[in-house]
């Protein structure tokens, strides 16, 4: 294994590309993984806690473990050789959190931040989901003023999954690294 083998997050708030991007980068490598976080969520068949805007510690605890159990599988594909991709929710205070858990490098950070109406228009469009007890303009705000301003930050409102992907692959070295 090359010790320069990285794991990327990708992260943004829900109906932002990131299980789209994320698949796409993760294919531009010639050995790879992508680590979807939330199959982690959905791997808890009772007492799953959502976690809303009032979340209390029981919420934010399974969240943690989400967290944990995505950073432990990428650092398993890493550790045998794939470029590991993982993709997840990671938004507010939590992203320091999230980071703690990967103690591999080199790590990159890309941040999806299209504007609200877009993310609003895209949900609408796709048959999953995401916004129930959140709107899209609540997870925004905390994407934007909560989550620290680590990494790459890309608002892709105006770009196609395929021109982010070669957005982040052309910008990743210089912004998306974190030492």
């Amino acid at each position: 294994m090359s010790t320069d083998t990285p794991i990327i997050l990708i992260t943004g708030i829900m109906a932002s590309g990131k299980s789209t991007v994320a698949q796409l980068l993760a294919g531009r490598f010639a050995q790879s993984a992508h680590v979807r976080g939330d199959v982690f969520r959905r791997m808890i068949v009772n007492d799953r806690k959502e976690v809303r805007p009032d979340a209390g510690s029981d919420e934010l605890d399974q969240l943690r473990l989400r967290y944990r159990l995505a950073a432990h599988a990428a650092e398993a594909y890493r550790q045998a050789g794939f470029t590991v991709v993982v993709q997840d929710v990671v938004v507010g205070p939590m992203l320091h959190d999230f980071i703690s858990y990967i103690q591999s490098r080199p790590l990159y950070v890309v941040v999806l931040c299209p504007q609200p109406e877009v993310v609003a228009r895209r949900e609408a469009a796709r048959l999953k989901k995401g916004y129930g007890a959140w709107s899209v303009e609540q997870l925004d705000h905390v994407l934007r003023h909560e989550t620290p301003r680590i990494g790459l930050w890309l608002d892709s409102s105006e770009l196609t999954p395929e021109e982010t992907v070669d957005e982040i692959i052309a910008r990743m070295h210089a912004e998306a690294l974190l030492s």
